[in-house]
């Protein structure tokens, strides 16, 4: 079963910063809950570790789609299942951001005979660990 999390939020920081910040896949850990590593490979691909429920799983992902300034989509190759999509809009002097998540975590726990759930609000801490982090960096810049 797939779990799908959505959340939006605005940020204070021009369009082309956020957007900067959502292809430095190294700095997910800072603001994406379930991430605890991202290491990129090349320009399209990474290595992803992530923990759910106390499991951890390890998986390679790719860029699917990249439009500059507007939306970044990456999904996982192997092992447990994971897309992710971010879209970006100008909010006036600030950005609006649409955070979407989809994970099988099921696949990747039959080893283990456990199951997980995802918290729902997930993608909404995510956002808003991602909107403190722009702003208190660009505060600490400017």
């Amino acid at each position: 079963m797939v779990t799908s999390l959505v959340a939006e939020i605005e940020v204070d920081a021009p369009i082309g910063e956020v957007y900067q910040q959502w292809t430095q896949v190294e700095s997910f850990p800072e603001y994406l809950g379930a991430v605890w590593s991202v290491l990129p490979i090349d320009r399209v691909r990474s290595r992803w570790a992530v923990n759910l429920d106390g499991f951890t799983e390890e998986f390679y992902a790719d860029i699917v789609e990249q439009t500059p300034e507007r939306r970044i989509e990456w999904q996982s190759t192997d092992g447990v299942f994971h897309r992710g999509l971010v879209e970006l809009a100008e909010a006036g002097e600030g950005t609006h951001v649409t955070l979407r998540m989809e994970w099988e975590p099921e696949g990747m726990l039959e080893s283990f005979g456990a199951s997980v759930g995802v918290d729902p609000r997930q993608a909404e801490q995510d956002l808003e660990r991602f909107k403190q982090f722009m702003e208190t960096r660009r505060s600490s810049v400017t």
